[in-house]
């Protein structure tokens, strides 16, 4: 793909993404005038609504992934990896702002949301087994809890950088979760 080609196709999939999230409605024609390009150029890519949603899932997960892998879960020190991997979520949020959960019906999709899930219940769980957080929660609570903080935080703290944010966030899930140590 050109390099101009692949710079539209991803600004056409992050509006897409911002519009949704606003707006689960919103029309082709809607995303690819926000996006500065003409429909028929969305047609020649997509052969409709459904495709385009599903390029903008598959991105949005795209980029799931590559945080999960930035932030090293399985390997980095805890305390770094949490920072990292919520700093990182923050930026995807940002970017890719569309829920997944209006996907459940795209078992592929589905799949690979859970995959990304069971991953971070896996390092949270490694994090309460080397002692950062205390043990005793109700299973996946934190992750939930952890997941809507970075939502709101999304959301509601435009004004700080993806980094500042994570920082709150993290002050905020320990300060609830985490041990005395």
């Amino acid at each position: 793909m050109r390099a101009d080609a692949a710079r539209n196709l991803e600004l056409l999939l992050t509006t897409g993404a911002r519009m949704l999230a606003d707006d689960p409605a919103t029309s082709i024609a809607a995303i690819a005038a926000e996006a500065g390009v003409d429909r028929r150029t969305v047609y020649r890519r997509f052969t409709g609504r459904e495709e385009l949603l599903t390029a903008v899932y598959q991105a949005r997960l795209d980029a799931i992934e590559a945080a999960i892998e930035t932030a090293r879960l399985r390997e980095a020190p805890v305390p770094v990896a949490l920072h990292r991997y919520v700093e990182e979520i923050v930026g995807v949020n940002r970017k890719w702002p569309a829920e997944l959960a209006m996907m459940r019906t795209d078992p592929e999709i589905w799949k690979r949301r859970r995959r990304s899930v069971e991953e971070v219940d896996r390092f949270l769980q490694r994090a309460t087994d080397e002692g950062l957080i205390r043990d005793g929660v109700p299973e996946r609570w934190p992750g939930n809890v952890l997941g809507q903080l970075v939502h709101l935080a999304t959301r509601d703290m435009p004004g700080l950088s993806d980094a500042q944010a994570a920082d709150v966030i993290v002050d905020t899930f320990l300060r609830a979760f985490g041990t005395d140590r």
